[in-house]
């Protein structure tokens, strides 16, 4: 006769125990009533994961090659606007100027970014990529088009300019709100 694991039935009642549990849980989700929820709603629910989505992938991929999300975006951003200042990058990447300031910090002892004084405001500073940005800024170019050729599969071309061109209808509008109701305080 075989030697049977002592605690073999009690992880195998475990692990049914669980599975049953998962199985009613997902039954019972699939019977409940719905609300109705429009379809602009169920639209924001999509984009809402769709770009926690984007978040949680570009996270993992920009560790691939040592850096973060959030350091990849600033110099992303430098490269379209380099000159700008510290704190209309702060505003344009939507970040506390503390936060900011502790991702320049970093990327300026990398090497990758300096502050230069602003002629026409000597408490600011004016941020610049250096040389050494260039091969940095190409690797996570490459890596930026594999991860939206990922996540765009099975669209065309003109998908995702239509896609964009509505986005960029619900951005302005949400600006205008926004201002709208900054104003109204």
């Amino acid at each position: 006769m075989a030697a049977r694991p002592l605690f073999s039935g009690f992880f195998a009642a475990a692990l049914l125990h669980k599975r049953a549990h998962y199985i009613i849980s997902r039954l019972m989700l699939s019977l409940a009533q719905k609300p109705a929820i429009s379809p602009a709603r169920e639209f924001g629910f999509a984009l809402h994961d769709v770009a926690r989505l984007l978040r949680t992938y570009s996270d993992q991929r920009a560790r691939e090659l040592g850096t973060t999300r959030a350091q990849w975006a600033v110099l992303s951003r430098l490269q379209r606007c380099e000159g700008v200042k510290q704190s209309e990058l702060a505003e344009a990447l939507d970040l506390a100027p503390i936060t900011l300031g502790r991702l320049i910090d970093k990327l300026t002892v990398a090497g990758l970014v300096e502050r230069r004084d602003d002629a026409a405001d000597r408490r600011a500073n004016r941020l610049y990529l250096t040389e050494k940005a260039a091969p940095a800024l190409k690797e996570l170019g490459a890596l930026a088009e594999d991860l939206m050729g990922r996540a765009l599969a099975g669209l065309d071309e003109r998908d995702i300019r239509a896609m964009h061109d509505r986005l960029k209808v619900i951005k302005a509008n949400l600006k205008t709100e926004l201002i709208a109701g900054a104003e109204s305080k």
